[in-house]
């Protein structure tokens, strides 16, 4: 796979994942059950199957702590924030923690953009605010380095 087109099908794999934690959210399905549903439908077919795989598995083990850290980052209870909203960060906090390949920026971006097409009006100024606090502390070195050069 080319560069452009990896690229590509990581994007798709996160737009994947939202709608997946989305519907945990909503209907209480479990990881087993989503991976099922989500490996039938056409759209899987054109996303990086193994990076949403691994992270649907990964933010579903790790939910209870990802919303720890989230919670130090809103500025309301986890409770009220909306569904997208968390689902997507969950991704970016699970990704400034544990993939530190993707630089904090792609991140920040990536998410800022799934807000931007699933979120509501101006959700994803909310996304960018959060995950820029995450990255100060989660990627601390990685930051100052971009901030200096």
């Amino acid at each position: 796979m080319a560069s452009g087109e990896s690229t590509g099908a990581r994007t798709r794999a996160r737009e994947l994942l939202v709608q997946a934690l989305y519907q945990k959210q909503i209907a209480g399905h479990d990881c087993a059950e989503l991976l099922s549903q989500f490996r039938e439908q056409v759209a899987y077919e054109r996303v990086d199957q193994e990076y949403f795989e691994e992270l649907l598995r990964a933010i579903c083990n790790t939910q209870a702590d990802l919303e720890q850290s989230i919670d130090t980052l809103i500025d309301r209870p986890l409770e009220q924030l909306d569904p997208v909203e968390l689902g997507i960060l969950l991704i970016g906090v699970y990704e400034l923690q544990s993939r530190i390949d993707i630089p904090y920026r792609v991140v920040i971006n990536e998410c800022v953009n799934l807000a931007k097409r699933f979120g509501a009006l101006d959700g994803h100024k909310y996304i960018n605010a959060c995950l820029d606090a995450a990255a100060q502390s989660l990627r601390e070195v990685e930051v100052k380095a971009k901030g200096s050069g």
